[in-house]
């Protein structure tokens, strides 16, 4: 009701502080929500990553990935953001987490280069915790 009174008054909600204050929330139980981003560095999201897990001890039952193009971050494209929240609002999670950051390249290892190897399109990677952003070689 508040988001259509906004879009009525001609502002659009906010989908990045939404998901951030989603997050806030703290564990209500199941289904969960993760929101991750990957990049081909550390500042930009290029790729979204969005699962559903349906209940303890369980692997994302349902999995969503979106992709900006060229050098749109996709924390900040209101298009990807409102699928975003349409397949969550879809799932009706109880609990939500969302990275507070990049936490990795954007190519699936395995699938865009060999297991155990650094992915050749992003070097800032190579080398590097992906939580942190260290270097740790």
């Amino acid at each position: 009701m508040k988001r259509r009174k906004l879009q009525q008054k001609g502002r659009k909600t906010h989908v990045r502080s939404w998901l951030q204050s989603k997050s806030r929330l703290g564990f209500h139980g199941y289904p969960v929500a993760t929101v991750a981003f990957y990049g081909p560095t550390g500042k930009l999201a290029t790729k979204v990553a969005v699962s559903i897990i349906l209940s303890e001890n369980n692997q994302p039952d349902f999995l969503q990935r979106w992709f900006s193009v060229g050098e749109l971050d996709v924390r900040n494209d209101p298009v990807i953001g409102e699928q975003v929240l349409a397949f969550l609002n879809a799932h009706a999670p109880r609990s939500t987490v969302v990275a507070d950051r990049i936490i990795g390249c954007p190519h699936e290892e395995g699938t865009d280069y060999p297991e155990g190897a650094s992915c050749p399109q992003c070097p800032y990677w190579a080398g590097r915790d992906r939580f942190t952003h260290e270097r740790i070689q």
